[in-house]
């Protein structure tokens, strides 16, 4: 591995998180708060590593070649960490949240677009900090899909390619011959997005400072509200309408949305057998929520069943996490299949995050073909996602993926109820944390902050957040002793 590469890329990366602070810190300054200085603290301490580093002789005079496989992932982990640390820093400064461990929960649960507080009153908060919260979530969004086009395919992380395959990389749609064009793209259509969205639901009745964070938010479906009541502190069924159908649109991979939205391709998400399953499965899940709330639930008018029922299934497989009723109270069937949901997630290539349809969509082929090779041992039957056949390796990807996916959720899981949690609030703080969704059930519910985890929880949950939110080998591959070895 090159030193003078990795010198290069945290100056680099260091550089954005300056400009990830420069923004809240001009917010905090333009609203009159007296902790602007909490931001500029860490921009100063950024910018003097940025350019520290950029200047080092080993920088300087690295090759400007493209990234090799091993310098990739590096910088794939490094950007996180950067961003999530010195947000953190900010965050403990304007003393906002109790403990360093608060302030780093709070900000890789932004970046990873999780959702998730510790903030018992988050109306209490500085409206700077209500603001980088979402601004996180806005920026996380975006970075995953241009990590899921641009470099997770190409260093064939736990069957990313399988977005590159589907009509939605860049290799294979053509978006854009290079990816610096192609991310220049989806980030403008990003920002005419959530301006719509904001638009929408200033006309519904929100402010102007509550419509932009809901917007991003939402389109970086991460579920950050500025009411502690979420969006029910509203109780508008437009509101509730506009941003459902920006969270399920939200929840196709982006590049479907560009094709769909912005040059009136329809048919290519119509086509798509990933959006197809993604939306039956939101439909059925919304059919079988309401019947079972009107049924044996708290509701006693089947459209009010649907309206609440809706809402709560799309946040869900979106992985957004909004609210606008606490689904922990509804009876056991559709709380375990609100948590199956939570696992299932968007599609690939989204800001949603969970294991991805794609991904159930390969498995689910893969154990029918078994069953027929039961029947017939000498059938030869690829396997295909629309007209491309899938190459045997991207389905052992998957395959081992979701068998880390399973044991670190248990691992997780289980270090939670050792820092007493009861096994539902643990379990489903794990699948939250790995699914970056936001609440779970019990103590760490939809009504219910993250607050009363201890200190060492809060960190092993962060690194469950960014373990889901980076595909999984991305990360536990620089525990691999041979990752580090000269070669």
């Amino acid at each position: 591995m090159r030193r003078g590469v990795i010198q290069r890329i945290t100056s680099r990366l260091l550089g954005f998180t300056v400009f990830s602070l420069a923004v809240p810190l001009v917010f905090s300054v333009a609203d009159g708060e007296s902790i602007w200085w909490a931001y500029a603290i860490p921009l100063c301490v950024a910018m003097l590593g940025m350019f520290g580093l950029a200047r080092l002789p080993n920088a300087r005079s690295a090759p400007s070649d493209s990234l090799r496989r091993r310098e990739g992932f590096v910088a794939v982990v490094l950007g996180w960490m950067i961003l999530v640390f010195f947000t953190a820093m900010a965050f403990h400064l304007t003393g906002a949240f109790e403990g360093f461990a608060e302030s780093f929960f709070e900000s890789m649960s932004g970046y990873t677009t999780t959702g998730a507080t510790v903030a018992r009153d988050v109306e209490i908060l500085p409206r700077s900090v209500l603001f980088q919260r979402c601004f996180a979530h806005w920026i996380g969004g975006m970075g995953i899909v241009v990590l899921s086009i641009a470099i997770l395919p190409e260093l064939a992380v736990g069957g990313m390619q399988l977005f590159a395959a589907e009509s939605s990389g860049v290799d294979s749609d053509k978006l854009a011959p290079r990816i610096a064009a192609t991310a220049r793209r989806l980030w403008g259509f990003y920002v005419l997005l959530t301006g719509a969205l904001t638009a929408l639901l200033m006309v519904g009745g929100m402010g102007i400072f509550d419509a932009v964070l809901h917007a991003m938010s939402t389109t970086g479906t991460g579920g950050f509200s500025t009411r502690n009541a979420s969006i029910a502190a509203y109780d508008s069924v437009f509101i509730e309408i506009v941003i459902m159908a920006f969270m399920f649109v939200a929840g196709i991979n982006f590049t479907l949305q560009y094709r769909a939205l912005a040059r009136l391709q329809i048919g290519v998400v119509v086509r798509s057998p990933e959006v197809r399953l993604y939306t039956l499965i939101t439909v059925a899940a919304i059919f079988l929520v309401t019947i079972n709330t009107y049924v044996s639930g708290p509701f006693d008018s089947i459209l009010t069943a649907f309206r609440y029922s809706a809402f709560q299934v799309v946040s869900i497989v979106t992985t957004t996490g909004f609210g606008t009723y606490d689904f922990d109270l509804w009876p056991d069937f559709s709380r375990w299949l609100i948590v199956i949901l939570m696992i299932i997630g968007g599609c690939a290539g989204s800001t949603s995050g969970g294991s991805k349809v794609i991904r159930l969509y390969v498995v689910i082929k893969h154990a029918t073909s078994q069953l027929r090779l039961l029947v017939r041992p000498r059938l030869v039957e690829p396997l295909h996602i629309g007209d491309r056949a899938v190459p045997r390796e991207t389905v052992e990807s998957i395959l081992g993926f979701y068998l880390l996916y399973i044991g670190a959720t248990l691992v997780i899981g289980l270090s939670m109820t050792l820092m007493g949690l009861d096994l539902v609030s643990g379990g489903t703080a794990a699948v939250s944390a790995m699914n970056s969704i936001g609440p779970g059930l019990g103590s760490v519910g939809a009504a219910e902050p993250f607050a009363d985890v201890p200190a060492m929880g809060l960190y092993i949950l962060s690194f469950g957040m960014l373990l889901g939110r980076l595909e999984i080998y991305t990360v536990l591959v620089l525990f691999i002793p041979h990752f580090w070895r000269r070669g």
